[in-house]
């Protein structure tokens, strides 16, 4: 698993619920702030259709699980401690929080729609705090946080070293944020959006750093906003008018429904699919009257008119379009789609969009195979592919090496 995505948001507004649906782990959830200080771990799922079902085999996933004709790929997430304004100056638990990102590939914004916390996570009258101002305000403290480690250990020290040794920029600024995951490309892609590709870095003002910053987070960590709690009282209305000042993806969502369906099937009192838009009750005698009326609640509230919790949709959407992956099946048989053991499917492997063959056995299946590569085959129509063959969505390859 190579992705690690990071849950944000205020104290309070679903992070831990978040992480306990997407993972059913345990962590401790309370509506005082800051009951996360350490971060918490925890494995999620994607979810897409599994090749099975088109080829009609049954398979036996090793990396990942199939049910139904589903296929459940892996994802790490981490969920921080609550980011309250001036948490890159270190208030709350500002500093430790923000670290705590570095490695994270994306960054999941739970929202509480229902405005009924201010800026703290503290609890207010529902309605009384604007949604899209938390938006605001934690973009801005990640913005600054960035702006911080390019300005750490003497930044104007750091320019002057690149004027007068002429290194190569973006190269020594890759080495700079090594820890907080960019990637060189993104580094130049943010100077040209910037306007300071053609700029000397020593002659930046201060203004010009805080736009590089911000253009390199949002091309390095960017954030997907679930707008949680989307059943309570001014959750619709909000959502809607948050919508409309957005350009990017919202995502409506209840954690905490999620997490009492999957804690139920877990506890065989219904049968649930992670992502699914209903729910099938095993026996109405293993469930209270409370339980039951909270599942027709759910039913009725969120999966009739949002066909889904959001839990998901948002771990997909992440995923698949933030990252811009797609998943490749490696097998050794192309006939029966096995590996070298006899299992069927055994892998499903994520991996950026544009990827090439010969790349993709590097980087996911053995060093040794890449660099005895000869060709692949595509499983479905027989035919050869060379090493610049750029993958696709739901490629089922065969690797010949002379190894």
């Amino acid at each position: 698993m190579s992705f690690l995505i990071g849950i944000i948001g205020k104290p309070s507004s679903g992070k831990s619920t978040f992480l306990n649906a997407a993972c059913l782990t345990n962590v401790k959830v309370s509506e005082l702030p800051f009951t996360t200080i350490e971060p918490n771990k925890g494995v999620a799922y994607i979810k897409i259709k599994c090749v099975c079902k088109e080829l009609n085999v049954k398979d036996n996933p090793k990396n990942s699980y199939c049910i139904f004709g589903n296929r459940f790929i892996p994802i790490n997430v981490l969920d921080v401690a609550g980011l309250v304004p001036d948490a890159h100056k270190g208030k709350g638990l500002g500093n430790r929080f923000l670290n705590d990102l570095g490695t994270a590939d994306v960054l999941i914004h739970i929202v509480d729609i229902s405005g009924s916390l201010d800026k703290n996570g503290k609890r207010i009258k529902i309605g009384e705090n604007d949604p899209y101002e938390d938006i605001i305000f934690l973009e801005n403290e990640i913005n600054l946080w960035f702006k911080q480690i390019l300005e750490r250990e003497d930044w104007s020290k750091f320019l002057n070293l690149f004027s007068r040794e002429k290194k190569n920029f973006v190269e020594e600024l890759h080495k700079r944020l090594s820890g907080i995951k960019v990637k060189r490309h993104q580094i130049g892609l943010a100077l040209k959006k910037s306007n300071l590709g053609d700029k000397n870095p020593s002659s930046w003002s201060d203004d010009d750093l805080l736009i590089f910053s911000k253009n390199l987070r949002e091309l390095s960590k960017p954030i997907l906003i679930l707008a949680n709690k989307i059943d309570k009282k001014n959750g619709m209305e909000n959502f809607l008018e948050l919508k409309k000042k957005l350009d990017g993806e919202v995502i409506p969502c209840s954690a905490l429904a999620e997490y009492f369906l999957r804690k139920y099937h877990q506890e065989k009192k219904i049968v649930y699919l992670p992502g699914s838009d209903n729910f099938n009750i095993m026996d109405d005698q293993n469930l209270g009257q409370k339980e039951l009326q909270m599942l027709n609640k759910i039913r009725e509230i969120i999966l009739n008119p949002f066909e889904e919790t959001g839990i998901q949709k948002a771990l997909n959407f992440a995923v698949f379009n933030t990252l811009n992956q797609i998943c490749v099946y490696p097998i050794s048989d192309i006939n029966k789609y096995t590996d070298n053991k006899g299992n069927v499917l055994p892998d499903a492997f994520l991996v950026r969009k544009g990827t090439l063959l010969k790349n993709f056995v590097r980087d996911k299946i053995h060093t040794d195979l890449a660099d005895h590569f000869i060709f692949g085959i595509d499983a479905r129509t027989k035919k050869r592919l060379g090493e610049n063959y750029e993958l696709r969505h739901n490629d089922i390859i065969k690797i010949v090496s002379a190894k």
